[in-house]
């Protein structure tokens, strides 16, 4: 969105809000922290010291597309998270779900130029461990209510909130191809969505995938570089 701003009005500077949140509990002062993205440090300050408290702490960051990439995929993966616990596979499948879904963030943030240390904080890991973690998140009860075998137009006409990955789906994974990362996770539940496929079919192809080599995302940060998506 920041782009879409950029272009629009460029006179108006970013700043992007982004971390584990969930509005029941900032509402009743239940204690949290977040990610403040701006590329103007001054301003970026300026807000913070407007919108934080002792019960909502606001860390600042210049990385806006990290923050943006980082809450937007917490949604996507919510919905994966979602379908795997409605379909009972247990929570080692769902931890599984939220470490291989960070890579594919981490991957399409690094294309888009963010910087992978936003991803390992409250934008990042923060926001996707709460939302794949609490059926309180919209976007994981859907995905539980797919699991159990109800039809997504059903699910969405019984609500009045909004779940965000379900507009988001398809917009990460064209981003993905556009980028040529790749991003099983988010296809999947985009196929899922979007395509009409069963949920049971997708889990079998994910778990099917010819098994890889996880890189340690400790070295790149010492090195001070991240890896190429090439």
């Amino acid at each position: 969105m920041s782009q879409v701003l950029g272009e629009t009005l460029p006179q108006a500077p970013a700043a992007v809000l982004s971390g584990p949140s969930f509005a029941a509990e900032i509402a009743i002062d239940r204690p949290t922290g977040v990610t403040l993205a701006c590329a103007d440090p001054a301003l970026g300050a300026q807000l913070a010291q407007e919108i934080g408290a002792p019960r909502f702490r606001v860390y600042l960051s210049d990385d806006v597309v990290g923050a943006q990439v980082g809450g937007v995929m917490k949604n996507v993966l919510a919905i994966a998270c979602g379908i795997v616990t409605g379909k009972g596979l247990g929570n080692s499948m769902r931890a599984m779900l939220v470490a291989r879904g960070l890579a594919e963030t981490v991957d399409l943030g690094l294309a888009l130029g963010a910087r992978l240390e936003t991803f390992l904080g409250l934008s990042g890991i923060g926001d996707i461990d709460l939302s794949c973690n609490s059926p309180q998140s919209r976007n994981m009860s859907l995905g539980i209510a797919l699991g159990e075998g109800r039809r997504l137009a059903e699910v969405l006409g019984s609500r009045i909130t909004v779940q965000e990955g379900v507009h988001s789906a398809s917009a990460v994974a064209a981003l993905a191809r556009r980028h040529c990362v790749e991003m099983p996770i988010v296809a999947m539940v985009d196929r899922i969505l979007n395509h009409g496929t069963a949920p049971d079919g997708e889990i079998d192809g994910l778990l099917q995938l010819p098994f890889g080599v996880e890189q340690a995302v400790v070295p790149w940060l010492r090195r001070g570089a991240a890896p190429s998506v090439d």
